[in-house]
């Protein structure tokens, strides 16, 4: 049940924890930024790529997402995902380079080794927040971690974009979640599946998209495709963070006096992400 709240009743500590979510769920990082950058620079950006490199970086982006899908369920099995966090660096930065030195060939493969490594990173920030990934919901909350960066910097919304993909999830993460609740299996052709699945790989093939063109940048070769990984890693590593904050705080203060308290703090720290409707 939600308790009522207001500023003078979150610690300090949890408000200075609350603005870090902010910032890292508002705010590209620099490494994403020349990301994309390099993108736009080639003019290869995803909605103008060719048709056939699309449907790659989109089937690429599903199968990532089922295996994500498949590694976040794991853990309900009593089949808990270790906190290796240098161990899952250096195997990131292994495919980046297998990707930088192949190309588009790789991705199919590349992409969901090193998705299912980002998981199981998410998984071990989002045990030290609280969460019991026992729960469906709990490891599905991971998930939801690749869905977060999936619009343009400076995109012009009425809300944080953070709070925008959660309303937009939250349907498809609930039925999910009862549905592997009741079942206790996973068949990814159910529908509950299917809708999230789709959902999340939509999101998720706009970054493998602009992940894909500067790791592809024949400048680039192996090293860059290794650095772009570990870039790639850090960025999710660090909006996983802000998501189980914002998460835990949701458990303790109440969901709408934390959503409240985020949304004004990012407008008023950060304007340039977070703008007010047209009038």
């Amino acid at each position: 049940m939600n308790v009522q709240f207001d500023t003078s009743q979150m610690s300090p500590a949890d408000h200075a924890a609350l603005i870090d979510a902010v910032r890292r769920l508002e705010r590209v990082g620099p490494a994403l930024r020349l990301s994309r950058m390099v993108g736009r620079k080639l003019n290869l950006a995803k909605g103008l790529a060719p048709e056939k490199v699309g449907k790659i970086i989109d089937g690429a982006a599903m199968a990532a997402m089922r295996a994500a899908l498949r590694a976040a369920i794991a853990s309900l099995a009593g089949k808990p995902l270790q906190n290796r966090n240098r161990a899952h660096k250096l195997m990131a930065a292994a495919s980046g380079a297998a990707g930088g030195a192949l190309g588009l060939v790789s991705l199919p493969f590349e992409l969901p080794v090193t998705t299912t490594v980002m998981l199981r990173s998410i998984a071990d920030i989002a045990r030290s927040e609280g969460e019991d990934l026992g729960k469906p919901e709990a490891a599905l909350a991971c998930l939801e971690v690749f869905a977060l960066d999936g619009r343009e910097i400076g995109a012009n919304v009425t809300e944080s974009g953070y709070f925008a993909v959660r309303t937009l999830l939250a349907r498809s993460v609930s039925e999910a979640a009862r549905y592997i609740a009741s079942r206790g299996i996973i068949d990814e052709t159910a529908p509950a599946l299917v809708r999230l699945l789709a959902q999340l790989g939509s999101r998720f093939g706009v970054v493998v998209g602009q992940k894909f063109i500067a790791q592809a940048t024949p400048a680039l070769g192996a090293f860059g495709g290794a650095a772009i990984n570990l870039a790639f890693i850090d960025h999710f590593q660090s909006l996983a963070k802000g998501h189980f904050t914002v998460r835990r705080l949701e458990r303790q203060y109440g969901e709408v006096h934390v959503r409240d308290e985020y949304q004004r703090i990012a407008a008023a720290r950060f304007p340039d992400e977070i703008r007010p409707p047209a009038a």
